[in-house]
């Protein structure tokens, strides 16, 4: 009959965890008190479901509403940091380089000339060299790739910054919960030895089962500890990246799910543009050698006076390529394109790979933890309550009712961590490919733009 009970009550156990807006829910204290806590946040979990996402949306609108309160201002905090504003100066540096190479490239020449003999002679002269191969064409166009070049590596230096940091706030919500955790375990089994001592002196409890509790406490107190060293690391590594500790955050993961819905298989990774600019690049760099190679012709014109006599002269010079046609030249950066087509393809193929392989984790991971959701969402409240009365009545030994509370702590830490596994794997990705900057921007406040803009137009 006890096996029954306990069987009946460890099931209830494992569904006593709620997890609502990254607040710790659960009820493994037999008090009014924490049971009706947990029947709150039932009802608050139940109350969250916000209507069916649109087709074009990416986020339901309370969802959305909620970003806009703590994106923005985290958005803001990464344009002041100093690695943003030197990104902010090679842009402006790539906008000048585009003004500079559309200048002329040859600059107009005057010669004057005096000749002291028996009849002084006067000269003037004016020779302009044409741009015949279109030098400044070529340059002006290489500074515009070049300029969008720079601007699809920040975009991408961004969403990585950007991952990076959101993923330092989520694993900083993570080890919040967990010290919670542990510090409600701890107070917890403090309250449940309190009740053991007065067993013990009532002779309702032997030394040993005793002894179990005081054990139990001091492994809690372990545990705490360790989960206290976590969080201090963790907020440790929020102020080394965004030079706080604390910011607004609002967990995500039901988002994250609703992209996953949404995502495409065969999406256009903005972590490629660069290298696509690239083979580009190599190309006008093949049409530059041949602008540079060309034989630009020079105008002269000019008048010369020698005693009573005018003159005015015109002449044309155009260089002769005889000795060498810098074919071998031409040559060299035919193979530049070679090279930058090579490594696209190189980075696509290793950018598809990791999109495969993302595309069929994550899916598992939500997957997973829907499951661990669904198994821990349902209330326990009674059941807990349940074995805390079977255990001071002496129906539950002390070894099966801690052994019972081991395996619903660790059916709450196994849910934070694949919590953990969910933020990880969509923020790495979504930096890794491009993809986040432009999300958050969607996603933002319109007073709150990003810096980087492909303003940059292609000739």
């Amino acid at each position: 009959m006890k096996k029954t009970i306990i069987a009946q009550t460890l099931f209830g156990l494992f569904s006593t965890l709620v997890l609502v807006g990254g607040q710790v829910n659960y009820a493994v204290a037999a008090t009014p008190e924490l049971e009706a806590k947990a029947l709150k946040a039932d009802s608050l979990s139940s109350s969250a479901d916000g209507p069916s996402l649109a087709q074009d949306d990416l986020l339901i609108p309370e969802t959305q509403a909620t970003l806009n309160q703590w994106l923005p201002e985290l958005l803001k905090k990464i344009n002041q940091l100093p690695e943003v504003q030197a990104q902010i100066a090679r842009q402006q540096q790539a906008e000048l380089a585009i003004a500079a190479a559309d200048r002329a490239v040859y600059n107009p020449e005057l010669g004057l000339n005096y000749q002291n003999a028996d009849t002084d002679v006067y000269s003037l002269e004016l020779s302009q060299t044409l741009d015949w191969g279109d030098k400044r064409g070529v340059a002006t166009q290489l500074a515009q790739l070049e300029a969008q070049i720079l601007l699809a590596d920040i975009s991408l230096e961004r969403s990585q910054m950007l991952a990076e940091r959101l993923l330092a706030l989520a694993e900083q919500a993570q080890s919040n919960k967990a010290l919670t955790f542990a510090e409600q375990q701890l107070r917890f089994t403090q309250a449940q030895l309190n009740i053991a001592e007065q067993r013990f002196e009532a002779g309702d409890l032997s030394d040993v089962e005793l002894q179990l509790l005081k054990l139990e406490l001091a492994s809690n107190t372990a545990d705490y500890a360790m989960a206290e060293q976590a969080a201090l690391v963790a907020d440790g590594k929020v102020i080394e990246l965004l030079g706080v500790d604390k910011l607004k955050f609002k967990e995500f993961i039901p988002e994250i799910g609703q992209f996953v819905s949404k995502m495409s298989l065969k999406a256009d990774l903005p972590a490629l543009t660069s290298a696509r600019q690239q083979v580009l690049l190599a190309k006008a760099n093949a049409m530059k050698v041949k602008a540079d190679t060309a034989a630009d012709p020079t105008i002269n014109l000019g008048v010369e006076k020698e005693g009573d006599d005018n003159k005015v002269g015109i002449g044309v010079a155009i260089p002769l390529q005889v000795r060498n046609n810098y074919s071998e030249l031409q040559s060299v950066a035919d193979k530049g394109i070679a090279i930058a087509e090579q490594n696209y393809l190189a980075r696509e193929r290793v950018l598809t790979a990791k999109q495969a392989q993302f595309n069929s984790a994550l899916p598992r991971l939500l997957a997973r933890y829907q499951d661990w959701r669904e198994r821990v969402e349902a209330s326990g409240g009674k059941a807990a309550k349940s074995l805390s009365e079977l255990w001071r009545s002496g129906d539950v030994s002390t070894s099966e009712y801690l052994q019972s509370r081991r395996q619903l702590a660790a059916s709450y830490l196994v849910g934070l961590t694949l919590e953990t596994a969910i933020y990880q794997s969509w923020l790495t990705w979504m930096g890794d490919s491009g993809q986040l900057l432009p999300m958050t921007d969607k996603l933002a406040d319109k007073s709150t733009p990003t810096t980087i803009t492909n303003a940059v137009p292609a000739k």
